[in-house]
């Protein structure tokens, strides 16, 4: 497969002190390059020599930013002729020519890399270069070359035959004359695969020591492939691409120092220095950590790669054989040496390589069959024009590789017809030169005339006609527009900076009033919201906060026009990174604005916000909802309008259940979730409670029946003992709870432990009889049917009854009502207060105060005077007077 062949030069016609044709051996990002002698004669000519016969696929030229050749030719052969002269070319086959840029467009500040597809095959490479182009840089009219590379295929001399069958055969069915093959009928169309490491621009952006490390990695990660070490090879690939960064950042270092040096700013370099020892060794810590790399890969000495770089064992580069004719290699090949020390620094630009990432593979190639296939692509560069240094500003990729394609140097391209009827009033108001800048292909043209608009609206004079005003306003705004939707970052930028300018400064300025403002807002406006839908962030970011500081402007607070276009309702369809940016834009201004005198009313922004509500988008629903909160927290009951009942049904949705709960914090009341949770804990206490007292009577009960039983041991010693123990009636009467002057085996087991009453009825079956109907104490729940205590039927329909969820507490009164009589009863305000438990009890039958503790209980409900609404109280008031408990007792 196609890879980087090693290369000698041969000979040259002359160069520059400094500027040998050697230095083109060399790959670095401080490489000097090969440079034409001053005034020299046309053409210039180098002859390299490959280490072996190859079959050349794709030869790469790294041109100069200002000594820049019109054309270059491509010779090749398989030997030199017999007496070398510079000019003869009997036995040099002809391939082709490519032209190179003058690069006017883009100030002398960018080297270009030509790529050019070939399939020839030979041993040595002859360039032709032609008369330079002109430039105020190029004084001495040179030409230069910082850069060739060359990619093909060992090929071996049995296979000429078949290459030229093929060729003619192509020749043939293509049209071609045999006497010109060229570069038109070598092509044959096939995508060979090139790897990215072979190309010139990973070399010139490489450390040159990282660089071999990655091509070391790189065979590795083809050993593993080839052994189906898959997780090994993963690694590595990641491993290549983490060390590519690396270095392209020592790159860069390596360039600094090197400017450094030649300011004789010593302290720089030296600093620059070891910041790039220390970058480095702590990579090669991480390399050696993750046993990627051996420890002798890291500081070897790197020589001019003048072998092909092959990987062994890959299965994409098999290892041939290469080893350059023995007398070339006695007389060309320098002595293994390190980098960036066989010529002293250059002052020149070409050491200087912009901070860029390298280009990626050319692509699938096309075959052509009226032009050579090949690709332009402008390297960045610095150029120092003589008495200072200017530094060009750092460019996207987009801005870089756009390439003009008309007009004359250094001026924007005539505008087309189509663009002069479309601008026709901007024309006669700004003149054709500066809207043909706005109108042109390059962005910096386009970039050059907005500034020109901004500097020439700045400095209008304030005595000038209102109608002229006005239209130069009108015009700059149809530039601004325009400007706006361009895709070049500085553009856009610059746009706005003039769009602000317009209406902060010129309106005041000229007092134009706010129908000129308005004008300005309605034509951009629209197109900004537009633009906060980019794929680019930066440019929704921008686009976005413009908006925003736009509509706090004085001049367009005022108008109220922003919060129109922005609550306008979303298209189901609307892109998700514009959707996303209008709810977030919405969400910012509300809080800078606020609903008052702002544009912003309740009703749009809640139409838009319900809608929003709706979305596909996760991102544009929970601003949403952060909206929505607001609004309520400004303005309670009409937001409720626009949305769902609160109840079970809306809290199904998860997006109305967060709403609802927000609602709730924003009142201060507790949420359904931690109102659940307090009920639950008051429960569980009142359960708890609950079963301590049964705990508690249970213990009561079993103590007296221990003493009712050492009583009746004691009564069957001896009557003496027992006529002792018996007391009188009115004794026992007096003190029912001693059990040892009890006599009655039964008396304690037919005990109600809630209202007291003893009755030889009181049986297991006649205890729940007279709880279910005729305990004082007790009483049944009207909605569950429950018998429970009168005391806490209040926290039973609250916290217990099948129907709690129909009832709710009074905050006047604490007792339980219904919750759709809650709102009267809160209303007529007809229940009297209840007061604190320490200081009374509250009776839920009655509705009255009395006194605090467990016996005013018994007193209110047993009583004669007690509750007058205790119904089992005025059924046993008309049942006939029955004895006491205390004379049902008869002594044995």
């Amino acid at each position: 497969m196609p890879h980087k062949i090693g290369f000698v030069v041969v000979s040259s016609s002359g160069h520059e002190d400094g500027f040998s044709a050697r230095e083109l051996m060399i790959h670095a990002p401080t490489v000097s390059g090969w440079r034409s002698p001053r005034f020299c004669q046309f053409p210039q000519e180098i002859v390299l020599q490959m280490v072996e016969r190859c079959r050349i696929r794709k030869l790469q030229l790294l041109a100069h930013q200002y000594l820049i050749s019109s054309k270059v030719e491509f010779y090749i052969s398989d030997s030199l002729p017999e007496y070398f002269a510079p000019y003869q070319a009997e036995r040099f086959r002809r391939l082709g020519y490519v032209s190179l840029c003058d690069n006017e467009k883009t100030g002398c500040k960018a080297r270009e890399l030509k790529s050019v597809y070939v399939d020839a095959v030979g041993q040595f490479l002859k360039l032709i270069l032609h008369q330079n182009h002109v430039n105020k840089y190029n004084v001495y009219n040179q030409v230069a070359l910082v850069a060739i590379n060359i990619i093909g295929d060992p090929a071996d001399f049995s296979d000429e035959n078949n290459i030229a069958s093929r060729e003619k055969l192509i020749d043939h069915y293509m049209g071609h004359n045999s006497e010109d093959p060229a570069l038109e009928g070598t092509c044959t169309g096939k995508s060979d695969y090139i790897s990215p490491l072979d190309d010139l621009a990973f070399d010139m952006y490489q450390d040159p020591e990282v660089a071999q490390i990655i091509r070391r990695l790189d065979e590795r990660k083809w050993e593993a492939v080839r052994e189906e070490r898959y997780d090994r090879a993963k690694k590595l690939k990641q491993a290549i691409a983490d060390l590519q960064k690396v270095g392209e950042r020592l790159g860069r270092y390596e360039v600094e120092k090197r400017c450094a040096v030649e300011k004789e700013d010593y302290d720089l370099a030296k600093e620059k220095k070891q910041q790039m020892e220390l970058f480095r060794s702590r990579v090669y810590e991480q390399l050696q950590l993750h046993s990627l790399v051996d420890g002798e890969l890291m500081r070897r000495p790197l020589a001019v790669p003048l072998q092909p770089l092959v990987r062994s064992g890959s299965p994409r580069h098999p290892q041939p054989a290469r080893s350059p004719p023995q007398g070339e290699r006695g007389t060309e090949n320098r002595p293994a040496e390190p980098l960036l020390q066989d010529q002293p620094p250059d002052a020149s630009p070409q050491h200087r390589p912009a901070d860029q990432s390298p280009p990626a593979p050319h692509p699938r190639l096309r075959t052509r069959l009226e032009a050579l296939p090949y690709d332009e692509r402008p390297l960045p560069a610095v150029h120092k024009p003589p008495g200072g240094a200017a530094a060009e500003p750092e460019k996207s990729e987009a801005e870089v590789s756009e390439a003009p394609s008309g007009g004359a140097a250094g001026e924007p391209e005539p505008l087309t017809e189509k663009a002069l009827r479309e601008a026709s009033a901007a024309v006669d108001v700004l003149g054709e030169t500066l809207v043909a800048g706005a109108y042109s292909r390059t962005w910096s043209h386009r970039e050059a005339a907005l500034l020109t608009l901004h500097k020439r609206l700045m400095e209008t004079p304030v005595g000038t006609p209102k109608e002229d005003l006005r239209s130069l306003l009108r015009a700059a705004v149809f530039l601004i527009r325009r400007a706006i939707r361009d895709i070049v970052t500085p553009v856009f930028q610059a746009s706005l900076k003039l769009l602000k300018m317009a209406i902060t400064q010129y309106v005041p300025k000229h007092k134009l009033g706010k129908l000129e403002t308005t004008h300005c807002v309605e034509r951009t406006v629209p197109v900004l919201l537009a633009r906060t839908g980019d794929s680019s962030a930066r440019v929704r970011v921008a686009a976005a906060n413009f908006i925003q500081e736009m509509a706090l402007f004085k001049e367009v607070k005022s108008l109220q026009m922003i919060p129109s276009y922005l609550v306008q309702p979303l298209k189901a369809n609307a892109p998700t990174h514009l959707a996303t940016s209008r709810m977030e834009l919405l969400a910012r201004l509300l809080r800078d604005l606020g609903t008052a005198g702002s544009g912003f009313t309740v009703d749009d922004v809640m139409k838009f916000a319900v809608g929003a509500l709706e979305h596909r988008v996760y991102g544009v629903r929970e601003t949403a909802v952060r909206v929505v909160l607001d609004m309520y927290e400004q303005h309670r009951a009409p937001v409720l309008d626009y949305l769902p009942p609160d109840d079970c049904a809306a809290r199904r949705n998860l997006l109305y259940k967060t709403l609802f709960e927000g609602f709730a914090r924003i009142e201060g009341r507790p949420t359904d979730a931690e109102a659940r949770a307090q009920k639950k804990a008051a429960t569980d206490e009142a359960e708890k409670r609950k079963k301590e007292e049964i705990e508690a009577l249970q213990g009561q009960l079993a103590a007296l029946r221990e003493m009712q039983a050492e009583a009746a041991g004691g009564k069957e010693k001896g009557s003496e003992a027992a006529e002792a123990e018996k007391p009188d009636a009115q004794g026992r009467e007096a003190a029912p709870s001693k059990a040892p002057e009890v006599p009655d085996d039964h008396c304690l087991d037919n005990l109600c432990i809630f209202c007291g009453e003893r009755s030889e009825a009181f049986t297991d079956e006649g205890l729940d009889l007279h709880y279910w109907r005729h305990c004082l104490m007790l009483t049944r729940c009207d909605h569950c049917r429950q018998v429970v205590e009168v005391a806490s039927l209040t926290e039973h329909l609250l916290t217990e009854c099948d129907q709690k969820d129909g009832f709710a507490q009074c905050h006047r009164c604490s007792e339980a009502v219904a919750k759709d009589a809650l709102p009267s009863h809160v209303k007529t305000k007809g229940c009297s207060p209840a007061k604190p438990e320490k200081l009374a009890n509250r009776c839920p039958l009655c509705h009255e105060n009395f006194a605090p503790g467990e016996e005013a209980w018994k007193a209110h409900l047993m009583g004669p005077a007690g509750c007058a609404m205790n119904l089992r109280r005025t059924h046993v008031l008309r049942r006939a007077p029955a004895p006491t408990p205390a004379v049902k007792y008869v002594d044995n």
